[in-house]
């Protein structure tokens, strides 16, 4: 499909007044998406991709139309990131939605004459690609939902009428791009306590283009089966696998590179607060809880590490602990110092901040969880797929996950010339009796 042969005219008048709030469009940045201007650039792209396979090539026609349909829907996607002097701000552009056709490098940086967002196609797969100052995963998937279902519209393909999705005839409802993290947030005096650094691998990077991707197939119910004989989610049941890797690269490091390795290896797993918390924004509204296990302590069996998983998870995700997050997040923000300090000495602190941070975990897992439309507009699909950004020079990989009928995908992305990591993660997941189909994206 020849996608680049397609063009949209616009006019000033298409839509986007109807369904966008009275008078300039222009929106700050929410608490989540603040960092990502300041450390952006066209490697650490800060730029994710959700895609869906279908089981029947995507006809070209119905495709665009589908796009036109539902562009307008989501007048908080089109906006260009613009300077102020204090912070960045996203302010409205007319511009039509990219539409490509899909390249050998995921995740590409987005130049400043281009929406932030971007809609991609191949054979029988479309994907969308999100700078995260824009919005997380939970609302790029919103989008993709959309796109698919409208597409499948234009197919002649009925829906059912009780399918929730962001219809293109709808105006885009005020709180669908509110900042959450405002909404909740309520002020706290629990102290800051320091994160320790955490153990890295030390595999080499590879020349640029760095960043690729690969892929596991893994039986959903055998995942879930061996999940639920540990009492666990599949996601503490794979950040307990991701742990158990990490500490196997751990142990076999030279005494020295030991002695010189940082001891506590620690995962970051991103969570959707829009569970916990009354919101439809499609903006970035996601914190982070960090189960972690100290080597110093010595060798850890797996039933101890996902028993530590277990319980760290719960405590993290307990709502308090989440409000205190909340709290100092957008406290750091609302700092009469910080507020009046100019964006480009804001930007250096960012930037410094984000490797601080960086150097806190050792790996990212995000999990989007199952899709599950309708048995009739399953049948249409095979799977889904989720790339995280690539990551950077400290981190090195990481991972996305999303499930659908009895397919869970696992994608890591790796800037290094290892796979070592991703050999011991599904050796483990093999020796457990779990099959998996390892394919290059």
């Amino acid at each position: 499909m020849e996608f680049n042969r397609y063009s949209f005219e616009r006019t000033e008048q298409t839509v986007f007044k109807q369904q966008s709030p009275p008078g300039d469009f222009w929106l700050r940045l929410d608490n989540a998406a603040k960092i990502y201007p300041a450390v952006k650039n066209r490697e650490l792209t800060s730029v994710f991709r959700i895609s869906v396979e279908l089981k029947e090539r995507v006809k070209a026609k119905p495709f665009l139309e589908a796009i036109m349909a539902i562009e307008n829907r989501f007048p908080y996607f089109k906006v260009k990131l613009k300077p102020g002097f204090f912070w960045y701000y996203l302010e409205f552009e007319n511009l039509t939605t990219q539409v490509k056709a899909e390249g050998d490098v995921p995740c590409r940086a987005f130049n400043k004459n281009e929406l932030m967002y971007r809609v991609l196609a191949k054979d029988n797969r479309i994907s969308v690609e999100f700078s995260h100052i824009l919005t997380d995963g939970t609302g790029a998937f919103e989008f993709l939902k959309s796109l698919l279902l409208t597409y499948f519209e234009k197919c002649c393909i009925p829906l059912p009428e009780e399918l929730a999705f962001h219809r293109g005839s709808e105006p885009a409802a005020q709180e669908e791009y509110e900042d959450a993290f405002n909404r909740y947030f309520e002020k706290s005096k629990s102290p800051y306590i320091k994160v320790p650094k955490a153990f890295q691998v030390n595999f080499p990077l590879k020349p640029r283009p760095r960043f690729s991707v690969l892929i596991a197939i893994i039986p959903l119910d055998q995942i879930a089966a061996k999940a639920k004989a540990y009492q666990v989610s599949i996601t503490e049941y794979l950040v307990a696998v991701y742990l158990y890797a990490l500490q196997a690269i751990y142990n076999g490091l030279t005494p020295l590179a030991k002695r010189r390795s940082y001891k506590m290896v620690r995962i970051e797993v991103p969570i959707n607060l829009r569970k916990m918390y009354l919101t439809k924004t499609m903006r970035n509204f996601t914190l982070y809880v960090m189960p972690e296990m100290d080597l110093r302590l010595g060798h850890y069996t797996f039933e101890e590490i996902i028993k530590t998983v277990y319980h760290q998870m719960q405590l993290e995700t307990d709502k308090k602990l989440i409000n205190k997050m909340i709290s100092r997040n957008v406290s750091g923000e609302k700092n009469p110092f910080i507020r009046g300090v100019p964006l480009f000495l804001k930007s250096i602190i960012l930037s410094r901040l984000l490797s601080l941070g960086t150097s806190a975990y050792s790996g990212v897992i995000t999990n989007l969880g199952k899709v599950n439309l309708t048995p009739e507009m399953n049948k249409l699909i095979d799977r889904f797929v989720f790339i995280p950004p690539p990551p950077n020079k400290i981190l090195k990989v990481n991972c996305g996950v999303v499930g659908f009928d009895n397919k869970l995908v696992m994608s890591f992305g790796n800037i290094t010339t290892s796979k070592e990591l991703e050999q011991h993660f599904f050796s483990f997941l093999t020796q457990q009796g779990i099959p998996v189909k390892i394919e290059n994206y």
